[in-house]
């Protein structure tokens, strides 16, 4: 650094307040990712704050990583160079809220979890029920670009953020879209920040669309032989007037982990019991109305999947359905408790390929003798966990030549594999963003437009940016 330790602690208070720099090791440790420690952490209370973090940054020459509960922390690769972390878990007021317009706006630093509890007082909700919700902050929510169960109905965050203030590599703080659904023209900058693992600035305010919490709601399970059969009701469904809320597919791995302790301590509610088997494909959707669509959807998914040749169809009343959510939710934390070394890539293949996908993560993880689990959304994203029973440098050549026979197979169907999580030591030797995109120039030009000084989670992102 160009600044000595004590100079830069000195600075940073003089920005927040001494109450809240972070400089002791112990308190730092929290902070690593991939083992690198920054050499002090900082959390701001406005967006003004951050601003000035950003140019003393900048003057000095030090990098800086956004963060919030650091629930996700460990995804990407480790940065490059990592001086500051910028932790804004302080910054965590709704700011405006109409639930008339079914609009919010939000700080990022606000656990989803109190997000969730203040607008469901007025029945309303976001559709960002992802992995980690009982401890995850909106803002690294949004940076990371986890998804959720409920994307089959509702999409992602690109199609219900409105606008976002954030802090570029320069400390200007910029502005982009509106608060109301009206108001949003011109270029949609914010959302080059969805996703962006805080390479391109800091979130500094996020405005949203909100929607009505779902009424009462129902679980369709039914169980099949093979993947086909089961992406085959998927088909069915999806040429349907049905709209379901989720739609999933679960590998027959699934389902000893689903019943594991693991994941009663991530979730304590109970899956019913015999509703997975680790024989079976699972296929599982969820719907919301009344009473009268609630048994028009079970009726017509019943008949769609007699044909399927469903071994077994279960229907989850509405507590049900909740726990079973939960665990689909949590699938992620799930698996990585149920292995000491395991490994979660992400797919995405248009939905006609999945089971050719599917056949060749069997084939890959068979071929390395590995335990594996897969979670598909009918949208064509499939999660798959590699579940090795150690962690050693045999087992992961193991996990190396499956993971990427995975990721070619999926690059020939013409869609892309990343590796989210996997051990801290493992990334060097994985393929954690994939094959190299074809848009990665253009990438690197709108990070040194962003970032000119490559200052802002160096080495994170896709292509080292």
């Amino acid at each position: 650094m160009s600044a000595t330790a004590s100079t830069i602690v000195a600075r940073l208070a003089g920005i927040a307040g001494d109450a809240y720099v972070i400089a002791d090791p112990a308190g730092l440790d929290a902070y690593a990712i991939g083992g690198i420690r920054p050499a002090a952490a900082i959390r701001p209370g406005s967006p003004a704050e951050i601003s000035e973090l950003i140019k003393f940054a900048v003057a000095e020459k030090l990098s800086v990583v956004p963060c919030g509960a650091r629930t996700k922390i460990e995804m990407g690769l480790p940065p490059r160079k990592y001086d500051l972390a910028i932790d804004i878990t302080r910054m965590d007021r709704v700011i405006a809220y109409d639930p008339g317009d079914l609009t919010l706006s939000v700080e990022p630093g606000i656990p989803l979890k109190k997000l969730s509890a203040v607008l469901a007082e007025q029945g309303q909700f976001l559709p960002l029920s992802v992995p980690f919700f009982q401890l995850a902050t909106l803002g690294g929510t949004i940076a990371s670009a986890v998804d959720s169960p409920l994307r089959q109905f509702y999409g992602t965050p690109r199609d219900f953020v409105l606008g976002m203030e954030f802090v570029t590599g320069d400390g200007t703080l910029a502005k982009s879209g509106g608060r109301v659904v009206k108001n949003v023209t011109g270029y949609d900058l914010h959302k080059l920040m969805i996703g962006a693992f805080g390479t391109l600035g800091v979130i500094a305010k996020i405005n949203f669309r909100t929607f009505p919490l779902p009424r009462d709601a129902r679980g369709f399970v039914a169980t099949f032989r093979s993947a086909g059969a089961a992406l085959d009701l998927r088909a069915r469904l999806a040429r349907s007037p049905l709209r379901p809320l989720t739609l999933d597919i679960l590998s027959p791995g699934v389902s000893p982990i689903f019943y594991s302790d693991a994941a009663a301590r991530i979730d304590p509610n109970p899956l019913p019991p015999g509703l997975l088997s680790p024989e079976l494909w699972a296929f599982t959707c969820g719907f919301a109305g009344t009473e009268k669509v609630l048994a028009r959807c079970e009726t017509e998914v019943r008949a769609m999947a007699a044909p399927s040749g469903a071994v077994s169809i279960s229907i989850l009343s509405d507590r049900q359905v909740h726990a079973a959510f939960a665990r689909k939710r949590e699938f992620v934390p799930i698996a990585l408790a149920s292995s000491p070394a395991a490994v979660v890539l992400k797919v995405g293949v248009l939905p006609s390929k999945m089971n050719d996908a599917l056949k060749e993560v069997e084939a890959a993880a068979n071929s390395e003798s590995l335990r594996w689990a897969a979670l598909a959304r009918g949208v064509g994203v499939i999660y798959v966990a590699l579940l090795p029973d150690a962690q050693s440098d045999e087992t992961r050549m193991r996990v190396s030549r499956a993971s990427t026979r995975i990721q070619d197979a999926c690059e020939k169907a013409g869609g892309q594999a990343t590796i989210p999580w996997c051990p801290i030591d493992w990334k060097a030797g994985l393929k954690v963003w994939g094959t190299e995109r074809g848009d990665l120039p253009l990438m690197r030009k709108l990070k040194s437009v962003f970032d000119p000084q490559g200052i802002l989670s160096p080495g994170r992102f896709v292509g080292g940016l």
